[in-house]
């Protein structure tokens, strides 16, 4: 019976320490970043792509001070609520003293400057398909905006979601980095596709998640229910969006529908980003939303 009890002791230690193993943060090899120069004009139009300004600027901020990326927003979830993070160029509060790799690793890996896994909210699942020349250009941009010295504000979750190692666990079943439409496709869904499930994170809002909070990739872009349990982000493949191609290209560059209506809630930031990206890419959007399989 102790030859056993021992024995059971030793499985369960080991055990425990595969799976520690198997939850640690994953970090990938950046070395060739640091050849890469920072364009910041290209890097805008990362930037405005991925839609940074939406979520890390202060709270209810207009005009140019869109571009003081000190944080603040409250993102309420049913895990709790997220705060988004300073990342403006300070040094200190924000990301200015990080090394492109440090970047690299928070972007595409969720892992934070002192090893540790980052919540999803920010869509890292996303960015990790990002073009590396793309990550460098985004960095050379922001380090360009202002500075701001806003302290971040802690995230207040609940247990057991408010121990980050337990994320090694969801990056395992819920961490897919891979393109969700593949095949043999055209240049312009190519890009198109870049731009809405790398760059723009389409899928991050229309897409239904599952228990774990992780997208239902079976259901990509199928409509997903709002933490207000009262609305619902939509359906925005062709079983619901039959829209004509204009009628798309217009509500992403100008926010007005078909039905004379015009967009409202946090669609209308995603409009106001999209507007500053060339006409060829928002066609590229247009063209991949028609390739994407339909969810009824």
């Amino acid at each position: 019976m102790r030859r056993l009890l021992f024995a059971l002791l030793a499985l369960g230690g080991s055990a425990a320490a595969v799976g520690w193993q198997a939850t640690a943060p994953g970090l990938r090899d950046t070395s060739g970043l640091e050849n890469l120069i920072g364009d910041t004009s290209k890097g805008e139009t990362v930037f405005w792509a991925a839609g940074c300004a939406a979520c890390h600027m202060a709270p209810g901020a207009k005009g140019a001070d869109q571009l003081i990326l000190a944080g603040g927003l409250a993102l309420p979830t049913q895990f709790g609520t997220f705060y988004a993070p300073n990342i403006s160029s300070n040094p200190d509060q924000g990301i200015g003293g990080w090394s492109i790799a440090t970047f690299a690793h928070a972007m595409q890996d969720g892992v934070t400057p002192d090893g540790a896994h980052e919540y999803p909210a920010m869509p890292y699942v996303a960015y990790a398909k990002m073009a590396p020349q793309d990550l460098v250009d985004l960095k050379a941009f922001i380090d360009s905006l202002p500075a701001s010295a806003t302290p971040n504000i802690e995230h207040d979750l609940k247990f057991p979601f408010n121990i980050r190692r337990t994320l090694g666990v969801w990056k395992l079943f819920a961490g897919n980095t891979d393109y969700v439409l593949t095949g043999d496709l055209t240049p312009e869904v190519t890009r198109g596709r870049y731009i809405a499930e790398a760059l723009a994170h389409c899928g991050e809002c229309h897409t239904p998640r599952d228990a774990l909070g992780g997208l239902k990739r079976s259901a990509w872009l199928g409509g997903a229910a709002i933490d207000d349990g009262k609305s619902k982000v939509p359906n925005i493949t062709q079983a619901q969006l039959d829209w004509s191609d204009a009628d798309i290209l217009t509500y992403l560059t100008t926010g007005a529908t078909p039905d004379f209506d015009y967009v409202g809630g946090a669609m209308a930031h995603v409009v106001e980003n999209m507007g500053h990206l060339p006409q060829s890419d928002m066609k590229a959007i247009v063209a991949y939303l028609k390739a994407v399989p339909a969810v009824q």
